[in-house]
């Protein structure tokens, strides 16, 4: 037996470097998702979901939520489902969100919603998989205008005043 193959040795460290940097970024990612939901906004502080409507389709029925984010779609709850953000909002998976979403695409602490001198802003806190208005991809804050749809994972929710 000789020298081993240089080429060989090198493909197989080459793969372990992907393969350590896979884990790095995994590991990296889940650090990140369990720091976030510890900064949550306390309860006492946070904006509540709204109570159902009269009817039973969920809807609100005119109790001062405005702003508010409107379920277009989300797994468990049902369409026209009102959150207020007023004040602003957390939305993430995790349960101390102000906005809880229920969807494996979503980060603990996956968006917020702040008010701002003009209006209310939405700003992506570093998600894993990103937060879209109207169909592009969050880079930087962005002020929310009526009927702006956000999409998180599969959930959509649409801004009302």
């Amino acid at each position: 037996m000789g020298d081993p193959d240089p080429i060989a040795v090198l493909l197989k460290f080459g793969f372990l470097a992907v393969l350590y940097l896979f884990l790095l970024f995994i590991a990296r990612s889940a650090l990140r998702d369990l720091r976030r939901g510890d900064d949550a906004v306390p309860a006492a502080a946070a904006p509540r979901m709204a109570a159902p409507g009269p009817g039973s389709d969920g809807a609100p029925d005119g109790d001062g939520l405005s702003p508010r984010l409107e379920v277009v779609a989300a797994k468990g709850l049902k369409p026209g489902h009102a959150f207020a953000v007023r004040s602003g909002a957390q939305l993430g998976r995790a349960e101390s969100s102000d906005v809880r979403i229920d969807d494996s695409f979503a980060s603990a602490s996956h968006a917020r919603i702040y008010p701002s001198a003009r209006g209310l802003v939405i700003e992506d806190l570093g998600s894993t998989n990103g937060t879209y208005v109207n169909g592009r991809q969050l880079t930087r804050p962005l002020e929310l205008e009526v009927d702006d749809t956000v999409r998180i994972g599969d959930t959509e929710l649409r801004y009302r005043e």
